[in-house]
């Protein structure tokens, strides 16, 4: 009996410390000028950007009271990285977790956060974040096992900045006049959402500087000058200190490092990030992929223009070996291979493909069709061929192979998971072999974005320990709208027994006239009956290519347009002739 009553008195202190953090937000349009080039609308909250960040403890319970008051266009939250244990409902990916939420409307989103770490929010509804609905997301941790090698701590946000408003860019980037599917180039690269940012610091101390790339596109270099630093966390997975000049974030990334500063307080330092350009079909004259910023000693000093460097040698991710130790998991229950191609349809725009299927949102979001098919549930048929859903059994070990069969390079996200990196291949290797591969890392590296390489492959693993409705995606914008992602059901039957949709997330499905019952197509009736699913185009004709029919919609453009000259000319009225003034 005094063992139970000691265990329980161990237990209080996380129940007690434990605390309730609420936000009121209007996400509303405001303007910015981040760049200082271009003052455009923007997605702001309570009036203003940037956006706040969120800082909570972990065990924390946190409740977003959201209301859209943006008037033109429906939103959502998604808190990047958080596993939403029990909660798959506050995830926010639009038709996979809950309904847009559309103008005038409002949503509770209320959840435990029981990771530490460092991650993000932001809306994931029609690629809409990159119009300013992005912000850090900060979970303290009195359990750090560093936290006694730092002072202080610092937020760096990495990000990059379009001129044009999304909905414009992506008419353009998703049209048979952009057949190569060229994604849009940003203007410029941004700091903490702006640029020539300073950041004070004091002499002799150490700071975790927690860097999260918010980018849309763009993966940044970054480096201190004259700093050497060491990696010690990365997408919320604590690591063993390693040492780095360098890094390569990725679009979604989150990685912090132990910054020490000198004890020589003469002179400041230049940062900077640099876009990475290698993602760019044409760099555009006059493009700055720079941003750069200072580590000020002395505000009295000069703030010096940084210095070239000779090329970019990021450290090595799959290097990191998380300090909790956590070996590979065992052999895998079940493999999913995805091969990632770009093609054109029939309407001529190009789209992102896994293994010949592009995304295309269902008229019943995943999670609902999961909670009213019964038994058929575990049938993937049900959650339609465009979602590309694959049913997990709880607790399976899972391994994810990815085969990029694409020149650019694709961070990739999972949700509700962080996966260990079994295998990353060098670019240009191929597809996966595993006959070839080398032997995984005793205790492999843990993220949940991983980039894979360039016409070359990674192999993810992880327990299905979490139920839920859980996409796997390109976090690159441009190809999560080009249809770059597949969606993972986890335990459908568990979550029938566990979830409950809150009344408001049925009143903003129900307000759009968006059914919350029956398979992908809103049948429920027959739940294999798929008739009126959302569907992608159909692939091109036999012998057509993408420029082909870009060229005949021209040709026949024109020649409607030269019809309608014609027929104008001839109903005109005729034009009295008038007298010519010649002036003397």
């Amino acid at each position: 009996m005094r063992f139970s009553r000691f265990l329980f008195c161990l237990a209080v202190p996380s129940t007690i410390f434990a605390k309730t953090v609420t936000y009121d937000w209007n996400i509303t349009w405001t303007s910015a000028n981040p760049d200082g080039q271009f003052d455009r609308r923007t997605i702001g909250i309570n009036g203003k950007w940037p956006i706040p960040a969120i800082e909570v403890d972990k065990g924390d319970r946190i409740i977003i009271n959201m209301h859209n008051g943006l008037g033109d266009e429906d939103t959502s939250l998604h808190f990047h990285g958080l596993f939403q244990n029990g909660t798959t409902h506050m995830d926010g990916p639009i038709q996979t977790t809950q309904c847009p939420v559309g103008p005038g409307q409002s949503m509770v989103y209320d959840f435990k956060v029981d990771q530490p770490g460092t991650y993000w929010y932001h809306s994931h509804n029609k690629g809409q974040y990159p119009d300013g609905l992005r912000g850090p997301f900060i979970v303290h941790d009195k359990d750090d096992p560093h936290k006694d090698l730092y002072d202080e701590e610092i937020v760096l946000t990495l990000s990059d900045w379009y001129h044009e408003n999304m909905p414009k860019l992506i008419s353009e980037f998703l049209s048979y006049t952009n057949p190569s599917g060229a994604e849009p180039v940003p203007q410029a690269a941004l700091m903490n959402d702006s640029q020539n940012i300073t950041i004070a610091v004091q002499p002799g101390k150490t700071y975790l500087v927690r860097i999260i790339n918010i980018a849309a596109f763009a993966a940044q270099y970054l480096w201190f000058e004259d700093h050497d630093f060491k990696v010690v966390e990365v997408d919320g997975v604590y690591t063993e200190p390693l040492d780095a000049k360098l890094l390569y974030i990725s679009a979604a990334q989150r990685v912090s490092i132990l910054l020490t500063t000198k004890n020589d307080t003469t002179r400041n330092y230049a940062f900077v990030g640099s876009m990475d350009e290698d993602l760019f079909d044409e760099v555009p004259e006059g493009l700055n992929q720079n941003v750069t910023g200072w580590l000020m000693y002395n505000n009295d000093a000069p703030k010096p223009e940084p210095l070239p460097i000779d090329d970019f040698n990021p450290i090595d991710d799959f290097l990191l070996v998380p300090t909790d130790g956590g070996r590979l998991l065992p052999d895998p229950d079940y493999s999913i291979t995805l091969n990632v191609t770009m093609d054109n349809l029939s309407d001529g725009a190009n789209y992102a493909f896994f293994n010949g299927i592009t995304f295309v949102r269902p008229k019943v979001p995943t999670l609902y069709t999961a909670l009213t098919t019964r038994e058929f549930a575990t049938n993937p048929v049900v959650y339609g061929v465009n979602t590309h859903g694959y049913v997990l059994n709880h607790m399976d070990i899972i391994e994810i192979v990815v085969n990029n069969n694409d020149p650019g390079k694709h961070p990739f996200h999972l949700h509700g998971h962080h996966f260990q990196v079994t295998h990353r291949s060098s670019d240009d290797a191929g597809n996966y072999d595993p006959r070839s591969a080398s032997t995984p890392p005793v205790i492999p590296m843990r993220r949940d974005v991983i980039l894979a390489p360039p016409n070359g492959n990674v192999v993810l693993r992880f327990r299905a320990d979490n139920a839920g409705i859980w996409l796997f995606h390109c976090h690159l914008e441009w190809h999560l709208v080009s249809g770059l992602a597949a969606t993972f059901i986890e335990a459908p039957l568990q979550l029938q027994k566990t979830i409950t949709i809150p009344e408001d997330h049925l009143a903003a499905c129900k307000r759009l006239g968006i059914p919350t019952s029956g398979n992908a197509a809103g049948n429920t009736k027959n739940f294999l009956d798929l008739t009126g699913a959302n569907t992608s185009p159909p692939p091109l004709p036999p012998g057509f290519t993408a420029r082909g029919i870009v060229a005949l919609v021209f040709t026949a453009m024109s020649a409607i347009l030269g019809m309608a000259v014609i027929v104008l000319y001839g109903m005109a009225e005729p034009i009295a002739p008038r007298a010519v003034v010649h002036d003397e």
